[in-house]
């Protein structure tokens, strides 16, 4: 990203960069270069070359001891840009570098604070403690952090078959207080069925004559007619 050239007298600075000078090895009066055309004294000067632009750095996959013990992967991209030409020259020996590897650690001790719950349900707030600590850190150096983002955490295999089961288990438990609560609903409608019909015996009666009703409606070609026990009741009176 920044260049060290010397005795030259001429250089074309892009709008993207800035120049460093030093005259006799102490730094110009005047900042930072650029852009446009800079003269160079031969042999007296020397100067570095700084990209303003926007770097993106990929941070490699961190193995991450979490709070609850659970060791997970977790990949990263940090976005970052010179913001002081000045200072990543005089401040540190590579600014680029330098930020890069304080990305890394920052990353791992971000991360290395939270339980596993918490690194995948709070992704946007780690990666803002992550720019907030980064910035911090690389201020000094004329370094600006514009933004992170965490791209990906990989549990171990183990640990997501685990998780997967448990997760079944739970859908299963839901669902067998689900059905019996729809059995207990159920249960209490046909009570309150049975004490309407018993209240009105004529209620049997209809209700018969509607299964009759459903039982035809289907072309069968054998019906069964319930026959209610209480009309058997004055037949059984005479015989005892």
């Amino acid at each position: 990203m920044d260049k060290k050239l010397e005795n030259l007298v001429l250089q074309v600075i892009k709008e993207y960069e800035r120049v460093v000078i030093f005259r006799i090895g102490r730094l110009v009066f005047g900042g930072a270069r650029g852009p446009g055309m800079i003269f160079i004294i031969p042999c007296i000067d020397t100067y570095r070359k700084i990209d303003l632009r926007v770097v993106s750095y990929a941070v490699p996959p961190q193995e991450i001891l979490s709070k609850d013990s659970v060791t997970v992967s977790v990949d990263a991209v940090v976005y970052f840009r010179t913001s002081d030409p000045i200072a990543s020259v005089n401040n540190v020996d590579d600014a680029i570098y330098s930020t890069k590897l304080l990305a890394q650690t920052t990353l791992r001790n971000a991360l290395g604070m939270k339980t596993l719950t918490e690194m995948l349900t709070e992704r946007e707030a780690i990666a803002q403690l992550c720019e907030t600590i980064l910035d911090e850190g690389t201020e000094h150096w004329g370094v600006k952090v514009e933004r992170v983002e965490v791209k990906d955490i990989r549990l171990p295999q183990q640990l997501t078959r685990a998780m997967a089961a448990e997760a079944e288990a739970a859908r299963e438990a839901r669902a067998k207080v689900v059905a019996a609560e729809g059995e207990q609903k159920a249960s209490r409608a046909l009570k309150e069925a049975a004490d309407v019909i018993q209240a009105n015996p004529v209620a049997l009666q209809l209700r018969h004559l509607q299964a009759l009703n459903s039982i035809a409606a289907e072309h069968n070609s054998t019906i069964v007619f319930p026959v209610p026990v209480e009309m058997f009741g004055a037949f059984m009176k005479k015989d005892q």
